[in-house]
């Protein structure tokens, strides 16, 4: 998981039945040989810059046997074509710095940092925790 640790107790009792009764997510999954092999999940959201929605990958999970065999190009297509049909103005993720294998994929499916004016740099993404 994102930043190496598990999900809570209360995640993993809730997030089931808490994703169904949601209509902005969109979870892509791949089986192969009747295994799951590769997950991506992606949040609907909205840019008042765009007036449109937006897709964020949230989630990008390709299970260890089934890495290297072109699994997150497949997600990513999909996860695009979803994009694509609602109408989005852009597909935005997260990685983290270190995370090179996922640097390197996301780059090469035309990904990169979000710079809106050169002259201010690139955006920074920041949170704030409310637990």
């Amino acid at each position: 998981m994102g930043g190496g640790q598990d999900l809570s107790a209360f995640a993993k009792q809730n997030l089931i039945q808490t994703l169904l009764k949601r209509n902005d997510i969109f979870i892509v999954l791949i089986f192969a040989e009747d295994k799951p092999a590769a997950l991506l999940t992606a949040i609907e959201g909205f840019s008042t810059f765009a007036c449109r929605p937006l897709f964020n990958i949230h989630d990008v999970v390709v299970y260890q046997g089934f890495r290297g065999q072109g699994l997150t190009t497949l997600l990513f297509n999909k996860v695009e074509e979803i994009a694509r049909s609602r109408n989005c103005c852009k597909i935005t993720l997260e990685v983290l710095e270190g995370n090179h294998v996922a640097r390197n994929a996301y780059s090469k499916l035309g990904y990169a940092d979000y710079v809106l004016d050169p002259q201010f740099g690139g955006a920074m993404f920041w949170t704030k925790s409310l637990s």
